[in-house]
């Protein structure tokens, strides 16, 4: 039906978000105040794939002020996504790199034929050089 209207536990049902969030989401501005049947909301059915896009971009590490930003920009073709995708991009990057160094720190101080890794002197000279200022992945490489 053309004017089927969801309420907040079916948008919920249908989405597997809780209708907390969805609250949240409509007072953060990610979902539209729905309209009122009888003081309960109710919602179009749209709603429901509106959701789903947040969900989506959430899971890829987009927070909800980055989606709140992406609205109220006006338009995903303006540029807003863009200039937003770009952003996350280089940040995963740079949150890839640390996890890669920190698994290989890891890696080698299993590999470490000292029983304490605290008694090893190439673990004290990753220390002294964090202290001095080098990330861990540099730290790691003297």
């Amino acid at each position: 039906m053309a004017d089927e209207r969801l309420t907040i536990g079916e948008v919920a049902s249908r989405t597997g978000v809780a209708t907390s969030a969805l609250r949240y989401w409509e007072e953060l501005g990610l979902l539209p105040a729905p309209a009122r049947v009888s003081g309960q909301r109710r919602y179009p059915p749209s709603a429901v794939e509106q959701v789903g896009v947040i969900l989506c971009l959430r899971d890829v590490g987009f927070t909800l002020r980055d989606l709140k930003a992406l609205l109220d920009s006006g338009s995903s073709a303006a540029g807003g996504w863009r200039v937003l995708a770009q952003r996350k991009l280089a940040e995963l990057d740079q949150r890839i790199a640390q996890a890669q160094a920190a698994r290989i720190a890891i890696a080698h101080s299993l590999d470490c034929p000292h029983e304490d890794v605290f008694d090893c002197p190439k673990f004290a000279d990753i220390v002294a050089a964090r202290l001095a200022g080098a990330s861990l992945e540099e730290a790691h490489r003297h």
